[in-house]
C-alpha cells in the first residue's frame, strides 16, 4: 500500500525499443529494418521473404530485458497476398531457448492488428529478451511472406523486471531438477531421487500422482489405483481438463408418430433451403417452404413434440394469400402474439426482373390460420432488398424484427456500378412490427474495424432478450469463411468483438 492507503499503480504499459537482431531471408529492397517504420501508403515499406520455405523468420532484440505483453502488426492500405494468414511468435532470454507466446492470423485488410502475447507462468509474469516471429502461411497461395510494420508494447521498468527475472531463473532452475528428478525416477534410480529431493525440497509432481505411481508401478495394485481415480474425480482434480474437450454432439433420429393410412402426403417430404421456427410454449414446430432437388416449395406444417406427429397446415399457401413457393428465406416466430413473419427467397438467374426481384413480406396468425401481405417490396418502404440466406430475429417485447445480411439478388446483366461484378450484400434493418416501418441501422462494411460490421450468408444470429443484444457467428463472404463472433447492442448502437476469428483457441471452425 502506498502512503494514505492508496493503491500503488500498476506498471506501465509501453511501447519498447528493439533492433533487428537476425532474419532468415530478404528479398530485393523488401528489407528486415523496413518493419521498424509505419509505412502503410508505400508498399515497398515492409520485410518480404526471400521464398515461403520455411524456416522464415525475424528475430528482434529488446534494448534490455521487458515483460512483452503486446504485439501490433501494421499493413499494407489494401489488401495484399502477402499477409500473413497463420503466424507464431516465439520470446526467452536468449535465441537457443525461446518459449511460444503466440499462434494467430492476420485478417487481409488495412487495420492494424494487436494481439496479447502470453507473458506469464503460474500468474507470474516473466521477461524476454529476444522475440522471434514466424509466418507459416500467406493469404496468397505460393506467395513470399510480407511484414509491414511491428511494434511491441510492455513493461520494461528494471523494478519490476528485474525480480521477474530472478523469479524466472529460478523456475528454469526448480524445472531442470524435476527433469532430473523424472529421469531417476523412470530409470529406477532410487537413491539418486530421494537424495536430490530431499536436498532440493523440490516436489517432483502433485501428491496424487506419486501416490499413483507407487500404487500402479512399484505395488501393481489396480483396486487402490481404481479408488484413488474415483477419489481424483470426486476432488474435482479433472475438472479444468474436462472443460478444456471438444463438445460432441450426440443426435438421435426422430421417428415421428403414423397414423392409420399414414403415407409421405401425411408428413414432409425430403427438402433443403426450407425454415423452422418453436414455439416453445406450445412445444410445436412449423416448417414451410424449401427446395425439393426439383422446384420450390409452398407447404406449410406443423410438428408437435409431444405428441411426436406432423400436421399439414397447408398445402400451398400462395392459394391461401399467403407467399409464393420458396426456398432460402428465413422465419421469425412471436411467441406472445402468436405470428410468424417471413422474408426474402431465392431466385434463380434465369428468371429475375425487376417485377419478380421485389421483396414481398408476409405474416401468419397461428390463432386464426391467416396470412397477411405487409409489404410488396420491402426495399421501396426503406426496408432490405431481395436476399437470401440472411438471418431474422425477433424482439417480442419491443415487438421489433431485426434482420441482417444475407445476398443481395440482381437483374441478369445489370450495370449497378463498379460493384456490379462483385457480390452485394445487405445491412443491419430493424422492424417495426406496430408501426410497420423500416430502419437502416448499419450498412453493409468492407472493413473490419471494431465498430464495423461485415455481412455476409449463412452465419447465425441470435437476440438475447435480457442484455438486448443481437449475437452473430460465422458465415461466409465472398469466397471468405468467416469465423467471428460479436454482439451488437440495439439501443446505443455498439458493436462488441467477442473473439475475431484469428485467435488459435477461437473455438468452433470455420464455415456457414
Amino acid at each position: 500500500m502506498a502512503a494514505g492507503g492508496a493503491v500503488a499503480a500498476a506498471p506501465e504499459c509501453r511501447l519498447l525499443p528493439y533492433a533487428l537482431h537476425k532474419w532468415s531471408s530478404f528479398s530485393s529492397t523488401y528489407l528486415p529494418e523496413n518493419i521498424l517504420v509505419d509505412k502503410p501508403n508505400d508498399q515497398s515499406s515492409r520485410w518480404s521473404s526471400e521464398s515461403n520455405y520455411p524456416p522464415q523468420y525475424l528475430v528482434l532484440k529488446l534494448e534490455r530485458p521487458a515483460i512483452v505483453q503486446n504485439i501490433t502488426f501494421g499493413k499494407y492500405e489494401k489488401t495484399h497476398v502477402c499477409n500473413l494468414k497463420k503466424f507464431k511468435v516465439f520470446g526467452g532470454m536468449n535465441e537457443e531457448n525461446m518459449t511460444e507466446l503466440l499462434s494467430s492470423g492476420l485478417k487481409n485488410d488495412y487495420n492494424k492488428e494487436t494481439f496479447t502475447l502470453k507473458h506469464k507462468i503460474d500468474e507470474q509474469m516473466f521477461p524476454c529478451r529476444f522475440i522471434k516471429i514466424v509466418p507459416l502461411l500467406s493469404w496468397g497461395p505460393s506467395f513470399n511472406f510480407s511484414i509491414w510494420y511491428v511494434e511491441l508494447s510492455g513493461i520494461d521498468d528494471p523494478d519490476v523486471v528485474q525480480p521477474c527475472l530472478n523469479w524466472y531463473s529460478k523456475y528454469r532452475e526448480q524445472e531442470a531438477i524435476r527433469l532430473c528428478l523424472k529421469h531417476f525416477r523412470q530409470h529406477n534410480y532410487t537413491e539418486a531421487f530421494e537424495s536430490l529431493q530431499k536436498k532440493t525440497k523440490i516436489a517432483l509432481e502433485h501428491p496424487m500422482l506419486t501416490d499413483l505411481h507407487d500404487k500402479l508401478v512399484l505395488k501393481g495394485d489396480f483396486d487402490a489405483c481404481e479408488e484413488l481415480i474415483e477419489k481424483a474425480v470426486n476432488d474435482g482434480l479433472f475438472n479444468q481438463y474436462i472443460s478444456q474437450q471438444e463438445y460432441k454432439p450426440r443426435w438421435s433420429q426422430i421417428i415421428p408418430k403414423s397414423t392409420k393410412g399414414d403415407g409421405e402426403d401425411n408428413r414432409p417430404g425430403m427438402r433443403g433451403g426450407h425454415q423452422m421456427v418453436i414455439d416453445v410454449q406450445t412445444e410445436t414446430v412449423y416448417l414451410f417452404g424449401g427446395w425439393d432437388g426439383t422446384q420450390d416449395l409452398a407447404d406449410f406444417w406443423a410438428y408437435s413434440v409431444k405428441e411426436n406427429q406432423w400436421t399439414c397446415i397447408s398445402r400451398d399457401t400462395e392459394k391461401e394469400n399467403g407467399p409464393s413457393a420458396r426456398s432460402c428465406h428465413k422465419m421469425c416466430i412471436d411467441i406472445q402474439r402468436r405470428q410468424i413473419y417471413t422474408l426474402g427467397r431465392y431466385l434463380d438467374s434465369s428468371v429475375r426482373n425487376s417485377k419478380s426481384l421485389k421483396s414481398d413480406f408476409y405474416r401468419y396468425d397461428i390463432d386464426t390460420n391467416t396470412w397477411m401481405l405487409l409489404s410488396e417490396d420491402t426495399a421501396a418502404d426503406g426496408g432490405p432488398k431481395l436476399v437470401f440466406d440472411h438471418q431474422m430475429c425477433m424482439d417480442s417485447e419491443k415487438h421489433m424484427i431485426y434482420t441482417f445480411g444475407g445476398r443481395i439478388l440482381t437483374c441478369n446483366g445489370s450495370v449497378d456500378d463498379s460493384r456490379a461484378s462483385e457480390p452485394q450484400f445487405s445491412g443491419l434493418f430493424a422492424f417495426n412490427c406496430q408501426c410497420q416501418t423500416w430502419k437502416l441501422l448499419r450498412e453493409d462494411s468492407c472493413n473490419a474495424g471494431p465498430e464495423d460490421i461485415q455481412s455476409r450468408i449463412g452465419h447465425c444470429m441470435l437476440f438475447h432478450s435480457k442484455n438486448r443484444c443481437l449475437y452473430v457467428f460465422g458465415g461466409q463472404r465472398s469466397k471468405t469463411y468467416l469465423n467471428d463472433f460479436f454482439s451488437y447492442d440495439v439501443d446505443s448502437d455498439h458493436v462488441d468483438i467477442i473473439s475475431d476469428g484469428t485467435k488459435k483457441d477461437s473455438g468452433m471452425g470455420k464455415g456457414i
